[in-house]
């Protein structure tokens, strides 16, 4: 497979993203990142930063059908999944499809919704399909779930369960832009620049085929070693109740092969596991009530034990 090619046509996406979400190149990288590892993304933030136009602008770059759903205390599951109505004229029920049929689903504040609903997605996100009435039906490919959310505590907020968060292959925040960038943003070359001005790089299918390539990276013995004492040490630290799953070491893999592939490499270095790291497995720990009362975050964790566990060297990739 031609790795060049399709590195370079990431880089275009991104370029194209830029257009409208200006000074958050990270962001747009880490999103990158989980779209070619063939992940879902959480984006958890305040309102106004840029969310849904950063989800909206990549759909747009890589032409994918993308349909966006708001989260209120009123969506009902059907409306996510689809529902059966009677055909009186065929005499039979038949299948009216749900927003979810689609190649990039947006859920909009999805922390704003019943956990009955929240609970819809969780088959979907894991198995790309659907159930409804017993029948089980193949969601498009590819298929992604964009999903941004309030921080806990806003208004109408309700945690999200252990078992949807670990389905999201990163977390990230985006936060306030610098003066410069908001600036630019005032001026009306930032987030407020309208999506339509993205052009489509790639479509569905090129972008399975990216991800296909993303799957080639090398990683050594050595460095799948170094990855999952990383995450065994999630679960040995004190102050972590919960640690990194078996499911978020498969994304942690991932996201370092998508790591490298975008710094056009064909093999993977500690240093693309340092990089990701942080955005796979937060959102999965759960503190314990000594971290809680110390005031002690999961980035803070998760870095002592980057620290303290020893990184191979580049040369036993």
């Amino acid at each position: 497979m031609d790795i060049q090619k399709y590195h370079d046509e990431a880089v275009e996406v991104m370029n194209e993203v830029k257009k409208t979400i200006i000074g958050k190149d990270d962001c747009i990288q880490k999103v990158m990142m989980a779209i070619i590892a063939g992940g879902h993304i959480l984006i958890d933030d305040i309102p106004g930063v840029g969310k849904t136009s950063l989800a909206m602008a990549f759909a747009r770059a890589m032409n994918l059908d993308n349909r966006r759903m708001q989260f209120t205390p009123d969506v009902m599951p059907s409306d996510i999944l689809g529902f059966s109505m009677y055909n009186k004229k065929e005499d039979e029920f038949q299948y009216q499809e749900g927003t979810i049929m689609c190649n990039l689903f947006l859920a909009d504040e999805i922390n704003r919704t019943s956990p009955k609903t929240q609970s819809a997605l969780l088959e979907v996100m894991e198995e790309n399909k659907v159930t409804v009435d017993g029948v089980t039906r193949p969601v498009p490919e590819p298929f992604i779930v964009i999903a941004t959310e309030n921080p806990i505590g806003s208004v109408g907020t309700q945690l999200l369960p252990e078992s949807q968060l670990d389905r999201f292959m990163i977390c990230i925040t985006m936060g306030y832009p610098s003066l410069e960038n908001e600036i630019a943003i005032a001026k009306g070359t930032g987030n407020a620049e309208i999506v339509e001005n993205v052009n489509s790089i790639i479509d569905g299918e090129e972008l399975i085929r990216i991800q296909q390539c993303v799957q080639k990276i090398h990683i050594s013995d050595k460095l799948y070693t170094y990855i999952c004492t990383l995450v065994h040490e999630t679960r040995n630290q004190p102050m972590i109740e919960l640690g990194v799953s078996p499911r978020g070491t498969i994304a942690l893999v991932n996201m370092v092969k998508a790591a490298a592939f975008l710094d056009n490499r064909d093999y993977a270095v500690p240093d693309d596991v340092i990089k990701v790291f942080g955005s796979v497995a937060a959102h999965r720990l759960v503190l314990s009530a000594k971290a809680r009362v110390n005031n002690t975050d999961a980035e803070t964790l998760l870095h002592e034990i980057i620290q303290r566990v020893k990184k191979p060297g580049v040369r036993d990739r």
